[in-house]
């Protein structure tokens, strides 16, 4: 009863906070330093407070002092991703047939993290949007034929060991996880197979997921058995996470618990015992509509995630808020997102108090920035929304911001 006594005066502080001080926190003159670090506050519950940044974000040097105080997880938006990393001139002189990279950028944003003593989300080794199509062919030339499915396995598994090794060995401890596997799970008839639990994408936007076509429909198992095989190899603390969208859905929820199981009773061990491949699972956290208002800040969702993340952590997993952004498209509805935004963390500190094993380990906001000056028409306009960041486009702090910094402060 304490507890529920508790909570109820917590949001009715947070209501009134929002409601009396809509503005104020943005016309308050206040600058991010004159708080507490935000990651020691979340810290205290159990979990990293995480941002993310881009290359050309290193040019920010406001952005990047905000990155550099209030947060102790970072994830390189693009950076990491394979499509970034794969280097077809290498690739096709290479000495053992394997894929090469160019880690350059991404060398200079991890050397920043481990610079400033944050750690970073590995992300992500396999991902079907927006993949290279060369690496699918045969000498990484998309004029001659797919290469077969063993050619494939073991590309796939080359990639994934040479990128673990190369950070870990580079920047030892930085990468503290690494979200092995993307958005593989479809969400309408037609982009996967009806008869399959897991309902692993067959089809993207009308396109065949080159995964599944060219390594086979158990890609996900394998690119987990292969990154827990190069993690074990490296003795690594590094964590193995499935990461995707709507996964607080419920049609999405129960397709994911499928696959989970379906990872973790792949292999056997030497015993005969299934080996446990992953560790985490990523909740993309884009919360409301998609470019509309209808839809946003609506208190079911906050219900829907906790439910998630209690059920994802029955499997005896953590779970991640990997890519959050507090949706809110009208510039007058400050008061309601930042009250929003209050409750959502008041659940999270929940969740983790009410938990023993603290199931939350890291939030990571995606919307950092309201980005109102772009066309309503941009993706980032759309994805993040203009007025959903707990910063303003010029890094001013927000109501929101305040809202979330005192609710973790426990006021």
């Amino acid at each position: 009863m304490k507890k529920t006594l508790r909570v109820v005066a917590v949001m009715m502080m947070i209501t009134v906070l929002a409601g009396l001080c809509a503005c104020s926190a943005e016309e308050s003159g206040m600058k991010y330093d004159d708080y507490q670090p935000m990651w020691k506050l979340a810290e205290a519950y159990g979990f990293k407070f995480g941002g993310c940044f881009g290359y050309n974000n290193l040019r920010d040097s406001n952005y990047m002092k905000v990155m550099g105080y209030h947060f102790n997880s970072i994830t390189c938006t693009n950076e990491t991703k394979a499509y970034s990393l794969l280097d077809q001139r290498a690739s096709r002189s290479s000495d053992d047939g394997m894929p090469r990279m160019n880690f350059t950028a991404a060398d200079q944003m991890v050397a920043w993290a481990q610079k400033n003593g944050i750690r970073v989300r590995g992300h992500v080794l396999v991902w079907d949007a927006y993949m290279t199509t060369w690496f699918f062919h045969e000498d990484y030339d998309d004029s001659k034929p797919f290469a077969d499915s063993e050619t494939m396995r073991l590309r796939v598994r080359s990639y994934i060991d040479q990128v673990i090794t190369h950070f870990e060995n580079k920047y030892p401890g930085v990468i503290y996880c690494w979200d092995v596997v993307n958005e593989a799970i479809g969400d309408n008839a037609g982009e996967f197979d009806p008869a399959d639990p897991r309902h692993v994408r067959t089809v993207r936007n009308g396109a065949e997921n080159p995964f599944y076509v060219y390594l086979g429909p158990d890609y996900v198992e394998y690119s987990f058995l292969c990154a827990r095989d190069t993690v074990e190899a490296l003795g690594a603390d590094i964590r193995l996470f499935y990461n995707d969208y709507n996964m607080f859905f419920a049609q999405k929820r129960e397709a994911a618990c499928s696959l989970i199981e379906s990872i973790n009773s792949y292999v056997q061990d030497k015993d005969g015992n299934d080996r446990s491949l992953i560790d985490g699972i990523g909740m993309q956290g884009y919360i409301g509509g998609y470019g509309v208002q209808e839809g946003c800040m609506n208190e079911e969702d906050i219900a829907s995630i906790r439910l998630s993340i209690e059920t994802y952590a029955s499997y005896g997993l953590e779970v991640q808020l990997t890519e959050m952004a507090v949706r809110n498209y009208e510039k007058g509805q400050a008061a309601q997102h930042a009250a929003f935004y209050g409750k959502l963390f008041e659940m999270f500190i929940e969740v983790n108090t009410a938990n023993e094993n603290r199931p939350l380990s890291a939030v990571c906001i995606w919307g950092i920035n309201d980005c109102p000056m772009l066309p309503s028409s941009n993706y980032t306009w759309k994805l993040n929304s203009p007025y959903g960041g707990l910063l303003t486009e010029k890094n001013k702090i927000k109501t929101s911001f305040d809202t979330v910094y005192h609710v973790l402060g426990g006021e």
